[in-house]
């Protein structure tokens, strides 16, 4: 950077992505020098002298290839994708021994699944694409027997069509268990478990939809066995392949049709597919001829962006060049207008990722009774995920959590029970945040959403009332201290998570506004004693359970305060001198008087389990060292410390390396498929023959602390 500026100056924010480059004293680089097997000397195979890692064409397909039992080349079958356990069809084209089956003997594959040998199989769709490697269990006969509607049973293993994202859509092929079948009079569909993922995880009670496409799987059978016809129809290609997820949604692969989002975004047109741009920044596709100005040929660049992506020439900082004056930024603001400091437009600077965002129940690692300065930080931690909305939920599913902050005047708070106020029926336009009821309620969006946690049906008109309430889906409640002017259960100060609560009934109902609202009353269904009791008071203060402040938050200083008392001055009331009046009303002050904190005791189980990982002792005493500090200072330096530093999140089926790192399985597995056999913290070499062996202590002991952070993953 040039003297007197700073990264502000050049535009650069919280989360961008930028490339740092150091400085060399001199000019004199040296080579690294590679050593050249004396089978590659005389191909032309290193691109660049600087890459350690320069591949080679290995396994070439001339090669001779060894015989299966079950397969032969040429053969069309199913192939599974290791990332995502999806079906495609695919042709043997080679058959190579398998140099790393022998030489493990704790390897859980038994003979059915793995017979020794690598199959490489090349895509049938692309087969341009370099061939994939599998192993027996990854590939079998290629499915073409349709199974009919009515002779599908219960506990039948099947090939079907999913869209793990849009069930209504057409997705890829998954093996699926059948658990349900539904025949009525609107629709017929299955329900069934779906295996997905590279950890064969499986997906319980997923709706699928296209019941006319379903496949009897083929066994494996010998090839000595098969007969001229099953030769035959193992070595021809389908006529017909099965249907797959649509390319483009919109314009449903009608190559008749216009579509700007799979074909040029300025015409829409889907011809002369070899004369179109595609920006490597949006992925939007050109006509060269709907450029502005227009293209004669397609420009021999390594990269290219549209005119709407490309960075002006001009804007660029060239290495070593200085800022255009015009260019810099002022630090300070011009606006007169009086923020408060406050945080309302601030974003997240980090993202709960120890559950996924439709989790319900409770956080883990987030104690009842915890209490934080602002919105945001609620947000950060995955208790209330909206900076600003009261109702987390989503319509089709239920209401995650909610906010009690006192906006509406018909809600009532007695603490273990309350009534709730819906949202909607307000006039917020104009940028306003809040506003005086001026319409009817509706029971839709996210009204509907925490009426969906209630143990009923769901009645648009009159409400319900659950059945049996503790079988209701649980909400996560938090409670802002502006709910204080109507409820002493509030805190002074901030916004504390008060537990799980459940819907008793809800109903609509005709406001103090004379407008209908939709009521909702909750119950509070928490084992954990509520904040305002006297347990609840005395377990935070065991927990040292105290106002959570963001990082490099700047409190009011002595200025302010002078400020403040000068004739004339008006001051706004912030948090803090809320929290000090409350705190300290009707209570004499003591000279030098310091708060105690209470040490977070581990218990014995947990305790087993850390002394059981030997393997990580070290890293564990550290954690220890935070227990003085209490539960959530602890909890977070075992977040921190047994991240994978490929992933970024905790480890997941960790594997504790010799170097004493742990990464997750899958992401060491991604990197062996890479073909880097390093630590990829420290750059250890481990080999290609390195044994994946799971550490399952250390795995009992962070799902002990983080109950359910493997959800999802």
């Amino acid at each position: 950077l040039e003297n007197q500026y700073s990264l502000f100056d050049y535009s650069i924010n919280i989360n961008d992505v930028i490339q740092l480059t150091i400085m060399s004293e001199t000019d004199s680089i040296q080579k690294s020098t590679l050593k050249v097997p004396e089978n590659l000397k005389d191909k032309s195979i290193l691109s660049c002298a600087s890459d350690t890692n320069s591949t080679t064409k290995e396994d070439n397909l001339e090669d001779i290839s060894e015989e299966s039992k079950y397969f032969k080349l040429g053969d069309y079958v199913d192939i599974r994708d290791f990332e995502y356990s999806v079906w495609y069809m695919g042709k043997i084209v080679k058959i190579k021994k398998d140099d790393s089956f022998e030489i493990e003997p704790t390897s859980s594959d038994n003979q059915d699944e793995h017979d020794g040998l690598i199959y490489f199989v090349e895509d049938a769709g692309s087969p341009t694409n370099p061939p994939t490697k599998a192993k027996l269990k990854d590939i079998r006969p290629y499915s073409t027997d349709n199974l009919p509607f009515d002779q599908l049973k219960i506990n039948d293993k099947v090939l079907m069509n999913f869209n793990t994202e849009i069930p209504k859509e057409r997705g890829y092929w998954y093996d699926v268990l059948v658990k349900q079948i539904i025949v009525n009079r609107r629709n017929r569909e299955v329900i069934g478990n779906v295996t997905i993922g590279s950890n064969r995880a499986v997906l319980n009670n997923c709706h699928l939809k296209f019941v006319d496409d379903i496949f009897k799987i083929k066994p494996y059978k010998l090839v000595a066995e098969r007969t001229a016809e099953e030769d035959t129809i193992m070595q021809t290609k389908p006529s017909t392949e099965r249907a797959t997820a649509l390319s483009c949604t919109r314009c449903k692969d009608n190559i008749n049709k216009l579509c700007v989002y799979c074909a040029c975004s300025v015409c829409g047109g889907k011809e002369d597919e070899n004369n179109q741009l595609l920006c490597d920044e949006c992925d939007d596709s050109f006509h060269l001829a709907c450029l502005t100005p227009p293209l004669a040929e397609v420009p021999d660049v390594e990269y290219w962006y549209c005119p709407r992506c490309k960075t002006d020439d001009n804007e660029i900082v060239k290495a070593g060049g200085k800022l255009k004056a015009s260019k810099k930024k002022t630090l300070a603001s011009t606006s007169k207008r009086d923020w408060g400091k406050g945080m309302a437009c601030v974003g997240r600077t980090k993202k709960c990722n120890i559950v996924p965002p439709n989790h319900f129940g409770p956080i883990p690692g987030v104690e009842v009774g915890t209490t934080w300065l602002f919105r945001v930080q609620v947000s950060e931690s995955g208790i209330h995920r909206p900076p600003v909305g009261g109702i987390h939920g989503r319509d089709n599913q239920g209401a995650f959590s909610i906010v009690l902050s006192g906006g509406y005047e018909d809600d009532i708070d007695n603490g273990d029970e309350f009534m709730y106020t819906g949202s909607g029926g307000r006039d917020l336009s104009g940028n306003k945040r809040t506003a005086l009821q001026s319409c009817d309620q509706e029971l839709t969006r996210y009204n509907r959403a925490l009426a969906l946690n209630c143990d009923a049906e769901i009645n648009n008109k009159e409400g319900a009332t659950a059945m049996d309430w503790k079988k209701g889906k649980p909400v996560r409640v938090v409670r802002n201290y502006k709910l204080r002017k109507h409820s002493e259960y509030a805190p002074a100060v901030g916004n504390r998570y008060d537990g799980l609560y459940k819907v008793m009934k809800y109903y609509p109902e005709t406001g103090i506004s004379g407008f209908i609202v939709w009521r909702f009353v909750l119950k509070r269904d928490d084992p954990t004693p509520a904040p305002w009791t006297a347990k609840g008071k005395k377990r935070i203060a065991q927990l040292g359970l105290e106002i959570i402040y963001p990082e490099n938050y700047v409190p009011p200083t002595e200025l302010d305060n002078i400020k403040s008392d000068l004739p004339g001055f008006k001051r706004k009331k912030t948090l803090q001198d809320i929290d000090n009046n409350e705190s300290n009303e009707n209570v004499p002050k003591k000279k030098d008087e310091k708060k105690v904190k209470m040490h977070y005791k581990l218990e014995n189980d947990a305790d087993a389990l850390i002394n059981a990982d030997s393997s990580n002792k070290k890293y564990w005493d550290d954690c220890k060292e935070l227990l003085k500090e209490g539960k959530k200072a602890f909890l977070d330096r075992v977040e921190e410390t047994f991240m994978c530093i490929c992933c970024q999140d905790i480890v997941f089926e960790p594997i504790t390396l010799e170097c004493a790192h742990n990464i997750c399985r899958g992401c060491l597995k991604r990197s062996f498929r890479s073909e880097v056999y390093q630590c990829p913290a420290c750059r250890a070499e481990l080999g290609k023959t390195y044994c994946m062996n799971m550490n399952i202590k250390l795995a009992n002991a962070l799902l002990y602390f983080f109950p359910g952070y493997i959800t999802g993953r």
